[in-house]
């Protein structure tokens, strides 16, 4: 049975087939055929084939190009002893490896408290489950639940399995979670089409979703990953996890400075080994100290503090990230495609309007706190014209408020407790006691209850309330309902229902029997009028849309509900309804079509999860960088696929959050506007230190290069013997890699927002970190470097006879010069100095680092010298040109781009 579990048509049959197919029957299984079952089909559980151990993770954090280089730069350093007459470079290569350890550790716990997080949204006890097993209601864990066990459902029950009901009394499910939709689903024992919708299969309960009112009987086919959900699960698992953007140009850039470190490696071996005096071993030791000045070393560190950074600050907002690469993707979204139910809405109805003697309410406030007004033609009034209406849908209800300690404010069906709501804000509080309910069915579509003061209340569909009725209540009293007030109400109905809301008729009838039959009490009703109902937008979303999209970025609603609510919410938050598409629309347009179609529309209704995946993938095709929102296990595909999926943490189902990279946890849209604008300052961040990293090292290899080329041409003594034919030791370079600039680039990691970062659009989707702008910044750093550099080297060099002055002076030059550099790159993001405390004590520290170096024993280790007061004037000159060349480059950048 389970292999064809996912084939059957569970709905089409009838009761007594789906007993005799699943080998049950009313008194439910023997507890032995139970266990026996419970070993063949397994736990009913979602299993989570993705789950990774802490190992994994760590292990997760050195797949990276830039790793891979600096695991080639510390094994070279090592191989260096395999040449005769040298030692292994143990320092450079503990240094090495000391990055690599600290880069790990840095993601690994990221990630490792992002999952257990998760975890901590899980209910950590399963919820239990009702079942009859020989002829007796047993409560067990809803995992030992088996095919062909018979469950009981009531109202606020978890359903715990796809199940066939057998018996249904008024009872309503909510399936949002499965199905996108709204608005409860009555239920009933009737089999139905064998293609019918699962929004349609009112015979049918199903895994995930719960109980809002009354009360049933369902035989359990499906269990496990054979359930509607665990074929979600299943599509999710085959469906590959994909990298973000950001994590494609990290790998494409690391890919691009290995082969850039070849290249000039294997050019200058050609030109030493052709040009020069150089051997093979002189040529093989500027070769490695290329690869150490060309490789970032504090790059992949920087970058993972940086995200891991964002992501706590981002925590603070209520934004739980999963995958710490998905900070800075977020920045560069440029579409958001995001559910409606939950997400845009408050998930809660809330009574919006009321018809009652002869005149039109609106009422303002929304969810369950009952404040609110009553308000008719734009003014406030005495809600007294409104008290036989409202008291009728308080007391024709079911549903109660929770005791203080529940997280609920009610408990039942959310249209109930509506009514209860409006009821609750004209200070109205049902004060007669029930003696007899005649409970609503999808056949009579109406509730009627009798109370001790023998009064009889009706609630249920404004068509089916109005034919019980011949009287209506107008002006005050009690009059005829003539066939022209019969079309004035259902042409007020249908004006109600065009906006989306879901209307009830309301009726009274006084001096009735409790004790007469049905057709007698709910005959000859006084028609009381109509209360008007949506799951209404939560109030900050039209700001945080707007936000949205003054920031470039297109926000698209795709939503399971149907097109009259999406276009009504739609409307509300600031959505264009022109053009509004179904699913079955969806469905009949080819891929290219829809392609087409998704720059234009940008609400689409009624969708399934198969469609909403194929709406993202043509959303996708563009070149977009697109968030997808949602909540329910029809919404994890299309998470799992996104560039960034955002689920919630409050109402979001354990599958969609395991499908997504980021949870809300307040289910707050809004909270992804602060994200966007977190993920941008993040971007800009990386942008600066990575500009900042390669423009120190562009320096170092250009001054290594041409330092070594023209050293070897023109101090042919100076440079004869291999030990000495350095520009720059490795050692000298990995300190200002770590040190000297891996500090200030941490630094700059922490940088504050920009004013105004979400008034610009966001980067384009093929604009990578390093833009032609930034290549242009590390070129002309690089060429500053070196210009300058060299002739500080080589006058060092000429004047005194010692290399090691030279090469201390070019030393401590990079180290001052990175130091204002810095602050020059952050010139054009309007960021002054101490507008970052943590870059100010960086920089010091890096200047009082490098003395200390300089003027302590240490200088033997790094094979520098104490400089003297001329040594300073002359750096002082060098430094001087680099600012003013730097500050031009920069300003002159400036003023290009923006012309």
């Amino acid at each position: 049975m389970s292999e064809e579990s996912t084939e059957t048509a569970w709905h089409s049959q009838t009761t007594e087939a789906v007993f005799d197919a699943v080998d049950s029957g009313p008194d439910g299984l023997s507890e032995d055929e139970a266990a026996r079952r419970l070993e063949e089909y397994g736990p009913n559980e979602i299993r989570d084939d993705e789950e990774i151990s802490p190992l994994a993770i760590f292990v997760d954090q050195f797949r990276d190009f830039l790793i891979y280089l600096l695991i080639f730069a510390m094994l070279i350093s090592l191989g260096v002893g395999l040449l005769p007459g040298h030692e292994p470079e143990y320092v450079d290569a503990i240094l090495i490896a000391l990055i690599l350890i600290a880069n790990g550790i840095f993601g690994f716990v990221q990630d490792y408290q992002a999952e257990k997080s998760i975890e901590a949204l899980k209910d950590l006890s399963t919820p239990d489950a009702t079942v009859i097993r020989e002829a007796e209601r047993h409560v067990v864990d809803s995992a030992e639940v088996v095919p062909g066990d018979v469950i009981v459902v009531e109202g606020g029950d978890a359903i715990p399995a796809d199940a066939r009901l057998v018996e249904s009394a008024s009872l309503e499910t909510d399936e949002s979670a499965l199905t996108g939709e709204s608005a409860q689903v009555t239920k009933d024992t009737e089999p139905v089409e064998e293609d019918t919708p699962i929004a349609e299969r009112t015979g049918m309960v199903y895994m995930n979703t719960s109980a809002v009112r009354g009360r049933g009987q369902a035989v359990v086919t499906e269990t496990g990953m054979d359930t509607e959900v665990g074929a979600i699960a299943e599509q999710l698992s085959e469906t590959e996890d994909t990298q973000t953007p950001f994590q494609k140009e990290v790998d494409q850039l690391g890919r691009t400075i290995g082969l850039g470190i070849m290249a000039i490696i294997v050019f200058v071996g050609i030109i030493q080994l052709l040009f020069t005096s150089a051997g093979p071993i002189s040529t093989l030791l500027v070769a490695i100290t290329l690869a150490v000045a060309a490789v970032p070393e504090g790059l992949p560190a920087v970058v993972t503090l940086t995200l891991a950074l964002g992501s706590r600050r981002l925590l603070t907002k209520n934004a739980l990230v999963r995958r710490l690469p998905v900070v800075e993707s977020l920045g560069s979204v440029d579409v958001i495609l995001t559910d409606k139910t939950g997400t845009l809405t408050e998930d809660e109805m809330t009574v919006r309007r009321i018809f009652t003697n002869g005149r039109e309410y609106d009422v303002t406030g929304t969810g369950t706190t009952p404040t609110g007004e009553f308000e008719h033609d734009d003014e406030e009034i005495e809600p007294d014209p409104l008290e036989a209406i409202l008291r009728c849908g308080t007391v024709c209800n079911n549903a109660e408020r929770a005791p203080p300690d529940e997280d609920d404010a009610f408990f039942g069906d959310p249209t109930e407790v509506a009514l209860k709501v409006a009821a609750e804000k004209a200070g109205i509080e049902p004060t007669v006691e029930r003696v007899r309910e005649v409970p609503f069915s999808s056949a009579r579509k109406r509730m009627t209850v009798v109370t001790d003061d023998a009064t009889a209340y009706m609630k249920g569909a404004p068509e089916v309330v109005l034919q019980r009725c011949d009287r209506i209540r107008a002006g005050g009293e009690v009059v005829e309902l003539t066939d022209e007030r019969r079309q004035e109400i259902l042409d007020r109905n249908q004006s109600f229902a065009s906006d989306a809301l879901r209307v009830l008729g309301f009726a009274e009838k006084s001096g009735v029997d409790p004790e007469a039959d049905e057709d007698e009490i709910e005959d000859g009703m006084v028609f009381l009028g109509l209360q008007g109902m949506i799951d209404p937008a939560r109030e900050e979303v039209p700001d945080a849309v707007a936000d949205c999209r003054t920031a470039g970025i297109d926000v698209v609603m795709v939503t399971g509900d149907n097109r009259e609510t999406a276009i009504a919410i739609g409307e509300e938050v600031g959505f264009d309804p022109e053009g509004a598409m179904t699913g079955a629309e969806v469905e009949a347009l080819s891929d290219d079509e829809l392609a087409e179609a998704v720059e234009e529309v940008e609400i689409f209704a009624r969708m399934s999860p198969d469609q909403k995946v194929r709406v993202l993938e043509a959303v996708l095709s563009h070149g977009h960088n697109v968030a997808m929102t949602g909540d329910g296990v029809n919404d994890a595909p299309a998470l799992k696929r996104a560039d960034v999926g955002v689920s919630m943490g409050e109402r979001g189902t354990d599958v969609a959050q395991q499908s997504s990279d980021m949870v809300l946890l307040d289910d707050n849209f809004a909270s992804i506007r602060d994200a966007v604008a977190e993920g941008r300052g993040v971007f800009d961040n990386i942008r600066k230190f990575v500009n900042f990293l390669l423009s120190a090292n562009a320096g170092e290899v250009l001054a290594v290069f041409f330092g070594v080329l023209l050293g070897s041409a023109f101090f042919p003594d100076q440079f004869a013997s291999e030990s000495q034919a350095l520009i720059l030791t490795p050692v000298m370079l990995l300190w200002i890699n770590l040190v000297t600039d891996g500090l200030p680039a941490l630094a700059l990691g922490v940088d504050p927002k920009t004013d105004g970062i979400m008034e610009r659009p966001p980067r384009g989707a093929d604009e990578p970190v390093i833009n032609r702008r930034s290549l242009i910044i590390i070129l002309a750093f690089g060429l500053i470097y070196a210009a300058i550099g060299l002739p500080l080297f080589f006058h060092g060099l000429s004047a005194s006879g010692d290399l090691v002055v030279a090469q201390t002076l070019l030393f401590t030059f990079i180290v001052l010069g990175e130091v204002i550099q810095a602050q020059i790159l952050r010139w054009p993001y309007g960021l002054s100095l101490f507008s970052n405390t943590w870059l100010v004590g960086a920089l010091a520290s890096s200047i009082v680092l490098h003395l200390a170096v300089l003027y302590t024993p240490v200088n033997t280790f790094f094979g520098v010298t104490a400089m003297t007061a001329t040594h300073w004037l002359w750096m002082a000159l060098a430094v001087g040109a680099f600012v003013v060349l730097g500050a031009g480059l920069v300003l002159g950048l400036d003023r290009f781009y923006e012309d």
